[in-house]
């Protein structure tokens, strides 16, 4: 009979691992320390209002063939040149330009700067004259559009009164062309007319 060792496992030295595991950790603190004093820490900043309108109108109701060759930016979607990304449709595009992605990629971080009582103050003014103006804009567009419509009644009526002379015109002459030997014979004949509407 062949006789079988007992523990026919494989054994480690355990010291040694803890040797290595330990060397390897000190060689990673010692990376990110350098990493650390080579780069300063970046300062990105702070968000801010967009100064462009985000067109989304565009391509709008447009066709386009998109084949192997076809550039990311033409195929179909939203193309981002900042993150090179194409998005499917424009609500996934303007929470991707809203987004932290795409916000750190031009630069800035999702702090805003805290505005001060005078800034508060100065918008305030902004938007109150703004608003007096669109009012005087609306009264002046209320007045042209009601001096045109007034006009345009007016017109209306004059054709009014035009065809109500014409109509009475011709209704005056027609009696003088029925003469009394057309009316006895549609007397004698039994009927009074041939049912054309007159004119």
């Amino acid at each position: 009979m062949s006789e079988r060792p007992e523990d026919h496992r494989r054994k480690w030295d355990k010291d040694e691992f803890e040797r290595i595991a330990a060397e390897r950790l000190k060689a990673e603190l010692e990376e990110e320390e350098r990493s650390k004093k080579k780069a300063p820490p970046v300062k990105r900043e702070l968000l801010k209002q967009r100064d462009y309108k985000v067109d989304l109108d565009s391509k709008l109701g447009k066709s386009v063939v998109i084949t192997k060759n076809t550039p990311t930016s033409q195929s179909g979607g939203y193309y981002c040149n900042v993150c090179d990304c194409v998005v499917k449709d424009s609500i996934n595009f303007l929470d991707h330009i809203n987004g932290k992605k795409h916000q750190r990629n031009l630069g800035m971080s999702m702090k805003i700067e805290r505005s001060s009582i005078d800034q508060v103050k100065a918008r305030f003014a902004l938007n109150k004259r703004k608003l007096e103006e669109k009012k005087k804009e609306y009264e002046l567009d209320t007045r042209l559009r009601e001096a045109a419509e007034e006009e345009a009644r007016v017109k209306e009526l004059r054709r009014e009164r035009r065809r109500d002379k014409k109509r009475k015109l011709q209704d005056s002459e027609e009696p003088e062309e029925d003469t009394p030997a057309q009316s006895e014979l549609a007397q004698i004949m039994g009927f009074s007319g041939f049912g054309a509407s007159k004119k």
